[in-house]
């Protein structure tokens, strides 16, 4: 049986709650609207860490952060953890990589036959937190609300330049794949940094949004004082004593937001217009690697559990499953499975330590009958926190802060902590029982200190006297590129044509 091929579209740090079956209505996102008609649409889909790398090496392997090791933007994902990339590439599969996955470490590939671009953020040590430290906050590279005080219009950025590059290569790459110089199947992931902030935007996605009606959170700041302890772990972490955020700050930044949504579906609409015209097939699935709070609670960014730090968008379209809205709460740890699942590639050698399940049974009705897990144990925490979201229940530990426990059907904003009521403490004590059953938190604490210990001593010695980055190069052979003279014109012309000429 030919595999089919498999396109991935991810996007970075996107609110899940702006999808609750596909784009809001009220999003100008035509092309990813008309990629939900088509897709299997999860409503209640999770991180697996709400944090750039952690998150990223979950989605990619299959594993928690705490299989992994991958705890922090900063910590190395070693290259024996299998990823859906070695699978598919280990079963005859072309693997190709254009834009972010945020890998640290000298290892760069992770399973991608090859990388299209560098990626954006840094592949070393540098951004490690300290838990020896509580308190100090790592001005030079820490989150601030500058973002937000800073948010507006500009033609370009740092992350446009960077997206820009991303989908002009994807559209290249598809160009090539539909010559048919190489006969494998082919699994190409596009990977975005919008809309992560800084909330910063084009005037032409700023202007659709001039009279929008969601500029403002529907949940106001709370007071620091009234916040939960890790929430207030955030604000710190964030300077908010810094910054004086005003209601226009906030309708600037969800507005850049939304509009960078838009930048967004531009380019996804250029890739899956290559992929039309190019009369290829492919099995297409899009997520997010985290959310964003957007002003909810007065909290910005990711870091947390609460549902738009935590919640993601997540939509496949394959043959295999059912165009439409699926409520059962699944995470993007569950795309390494799934993708395979959907390849018809074993995963068998190693199914024993991957926590991730194969998302097409969900695709054709069926319900989950385990929790959701996620973790959290970079900056802005202390100690490892963990969360298991479960029917219409999401349950929060750390050693460090009272147990939280939520309703989401009643209570879908997260603003009553239901942990010290008395109607509520089976639900409590039989999800407390499944979170200790699953972690011990004191190992967990002590595994990640170790690390971080580790890579402030390697990151130190690395920054004295000649410095090798590990930076991806991607490589370029201008030799081989358009027209030289080991080619045969004729030939070159012909093959390099899609469709071919008569």
């Amino acid at each position: 049986m030919t595999k089919p091929n498999i396109l991935i579209l991810m996007v970075d740090q996107l609110n899940g709650t702006l999808f609750p079956d596909g784009p809001a209505e009220w999003l100008h996102a035509p092309n990813l609207k008309k990629l939900a008609a088509r897709s299997t649409r999860f409503r209640n889909a999770y991180t697996a860490s709400p944090l750039c790398a952690p998150g990223r090496a979950a989605f990619m392997s299959g594993q928690l952060p705490s299989a992994t090791g991958v705890y922090d933007n900063a910590a190395e994902f070693p290259s024996a953890v299998p990823t859906y990339a070695h699978h598919l590439r280990r079963a005859g599969y072309q693997t190709c990589l254009s834009g972010k996955m945020h890998f640290v470490g000298p290892e760069q590939l992770h399973g991608f036959e090859e990388r299209l671009t560098t990626d954006i953020y840094p592949a070393d040590f540098g951004w490690t937190p300290d838990y020896r430290k509580p308190g100090e906050r790592i001005d030079w590279w820490y989150h601030n609300m500058g973002s937000v005080t800073g948010a507006g219009v500009a033609e370009i950025s740092n992350q446009m330049e960077y997206d820009d590059e991303v989908a002009f290569n994807a559209t290249r790459k598809l160009y090539d794949l539909s010559r048919g110089a190489d006969a494998r199947p082919w699994c190409l992931t596009v990977s975005f940094t919008h809309p992560h902030d800084p909330y910063v935007a084009r005037k032409k996605y700023w202007d659709l949004y001039e009279d929008c009606a969601h500029l403002l959170p529907e949940v106001p700041a709370i007071p620091y004082e009234d916040q939960d302890t890790h929430s207030k772990r955030i604000f710190d972490a964030n300077d908010w004593r810094s910054f004086d955020i005003t209601e226009e700050d906030i309708r600037r930044s969800r507005r850049a937001y939304f509009a960078n949504i838009s930048y967004l579906d531009d380019k996804i609409g250029e890739v899956l217009q290559t992929l039309e015209d190019t009369r290829q097939e492919a099995i297409i699935l899009f997520v997010s690697d985290h959310g964003d709070m957007l002003g909810e609670r007065g909290l910005w960014f990711k870091m947390s559990f609460y549902e738009g730090s935590s919640r993601v968008p997540l939509m496949i379209s394959a043959p295999q499953m059912a165009p439409g809205l699926q409520v059962t709460p699944v995470s993007n740890i569950d795309v390494c499975p799934t993708l395979c699942d959907l390849a018809g590639v074993s995963m068998d050698d190693i199914m024993d330590w991957t926590t991730g399940v194969s998302l097409v049974p969900m695709g054709q009705g069926q319900e989950r009958s385990e929790p959701v897990a996620m973790e959290y144990a970079a900056e802005a925490s202390y100690a490892p926190m963990v969360s298991l979201r479960y029917d219409k229940w999401k349950y929060n530990r750390c050693v460090l802060d009272a147990d939280q426990l939520f309703d989401l059907e009643a209570d879908p904003h997260e603003l009553t902590n239901l942990a010290e009521v008395a109607e509520h403490q089976g639900t409590l004590q039989t999800l407390r029982a499944k979170s200790e059953d699953r972690w011990d938190l004191a190992a967990f604490d002590a595994d990640v200190r170790k690390s971080q210990a580790r890579r402030w001593v390697v990151y130190d010695a690395l920054r004295q006297g000649g410095y090798y980055p590990w930076d991806y190069q991607p490589l370029r052979d201008a030799s081989e590129q358009y027209m030289r003279n080991h080619m045969d014109l004729n030939i070159l012309e012909d093959s390099k044509r899609f469709p071919r000429g008569e």
